[in-house]
């Protein structure tokens, strides 16, 4: 049972709140976001207590999204209606942020109306609500297909060898309504790769995680049918097809999904409901099908003058057509450090040295495969010593490569039935980003 639930920014603010059972006042919102800023850690805990309530959040889009419950209930049920309704109001606001919850308040508190009955959890299923919820969203960015200006979050080449821009399907479900939107679904390949590759340049680990996400903006649609590679495999004593095996260790999938085509022709059917859900989670341990995507050759150095230089050569093992973008280098320093000077290969490249985190950035917007490219940082740090090297790294890396996954996973087919009347739109895109990519010197 849930007392209250609100909805609060990065700072504080209060976004959203609804009072279920009456048994407190707005003081409460307070108390939790002391409670969850008095703490150090970056992970503060899930669930915290204060005096006979216990306070129950999670972190999405930004916002803390936060219900109180009394101590017979369940905070795992809690934890996973939290996260649902998160979903939910991506689903029908369109995105999720400080801004998209402030424009769409009037529908959220109509949601919360239609999901929660006096502290006790009735649905969380967009296709039971949209019979229910009036409100139309208000969009904080209008939605044209033609605009590609995000292409490169998970843009791709599809059957008509366009591309559908990455904010293509952050928008309401609403806006697929009989009154003029149009029938779209989306398909999104996402992929997380962890990475740590020793001094030596031997690969020390390598895990992927991925998932295939629908987007369905269709009013009605019986079933859907997506074709996986036919050579993908399920452990490693499984070969499958004759072409080159798409391996992984551990795969799962969504309850509405049929798995009686999946042994034999690798086929996943479904039903899919208007919004978001995930159809099938797999992952890929200690093993990469092809070659990292970056390599990281260092030279750190004290010069005459007293200061620290580092000569960092980044290669991007990518094919010579793909490239990766929002590359992001992170390089701890030693303590002190109070001023950096740079010569980068590019001047589309930028670096920084951050001081409270202790280390120097540098982005690259674009890298292409198959290239090179290097920075060469002099820091000034005050009673350097040969020990103050050994605080230099170990390197990190962030960056999304479009149109690609690591572990080789593609979509043969996306098939409708029925064949849906008018004109319709089917998206299939992929991406690939770091989660963790460590590189030590």
């Amino acid at each position: 049972m849930i007392s209250q639930f609100f909805i609060l920014s990065s700072k504080g603010d209060h976004l959203i709140y609804k009072d279920f059972r009456g048994g407190a006042g707005n003081d409460i919102v307070g108390v939790f976001y002391e409670k969850v800023t008095a703490l150090t850690g970056d992970q503060p805990p899930v669930v915290m207590t204060h005096k006979d309530l216990d306070f129950v959040h999670v972190r999405q889009g930004g916002l803390y999204w936060v219900a109180t419950t009394t101590a017979d209930s369940s905070p795992f049920t809690v934890i996973e209606f939290l996260n649902r309704l998160a979903a939910l109001v991506k689903d029908y606001c369109g995105s999720l942020s400080e801004k998209s919850v402030q424009m769409n308040f009037a529908l959220i508190y109509e949601l919360l109306d239609e999901v929660v009955d006096f502290g006790y959890i009735q649905t969380t299923s967009s296709d039971v609500l949209k019979n229910f919820i009036q409100t139309e969203a208000v969009s904080s960015r209008a939605f044209s297909l033609f605009d590609l200006t995000n292409v490169g979050l998970f843009g791709a080449d599809t059957q008509q060898s366009k591309v559908a821009p990455s904010s293509a399907a952050t928008r309401p479900i609403q806006s697929s309504r009989e009154q003029g939107g149009k029938s779209e679904i989306f398909v999104d390949v996402i992929e997380r790769m962890t990475v740590v590759i020793g001094s030596n340049g031997m690969l020390m680990k390598a895990d992927v995680e991925g998932e295939i996400r629908v987007k369905c903006y269709m009013p009605s649609c019986s079933e859907m049918r997506i074709g996986l590679n036919e050579e993908f495999s399920i452990g490693k004593s499984q070969l499958r097809g004759y072409g080159a095996a798409v391996r992984v260790d551990e795969v799962s999938f969504h309850q509405a999904v049929k798995l009686d085509e999946f042994d034999s022709h690798r086929i996943l059917r479904l039903c899919p409901s208007q919004g978001e859900q995930t159809v099938m989670q797999y992952q890929l341990s200690d093993d990469l099908p092809s070659a990292p995507p970056f390599r990281l050759f260092p030279a750190i150095e004290r010069d005459s003058g007293g200061r620290l230089l580092m000569y960092l050569k980044l290669r991007c093992d990518l094919p010579p057509k793909s490239s990766a973008i929002n590359v992001r280098v992170t390089v701890p320093v030693p303590r002190g450090s109070v001023s950096l000077s740079q010569q980068l290969s590019s001047p589309d490249q930028s670096a920084e040295l951050k001081v409270q985190s202790r280390s120097v950035e540098w982005q690259i917007p674009r890298f292409i495969g198959g290239t090179q490219l290097s920075a060469l940082f002099k820091l000034e740090v005050p009673g350097l010593c040969p020990s103050s090297l050994l605080e230099v790294g170990p390197v990190g890396l962030s960056f999304e490569l479009p149109k690609q996954t690591a572990t080789g996973l593609m979509i043969r087919f996306l098939r409708l039935t029925p064949v849906q009347p008018g004109p319709s739109q089917r998206w299939v895109r992929y991406v690939t980003h770091s989660d963790s990519y460590t590189i030590r010197v």
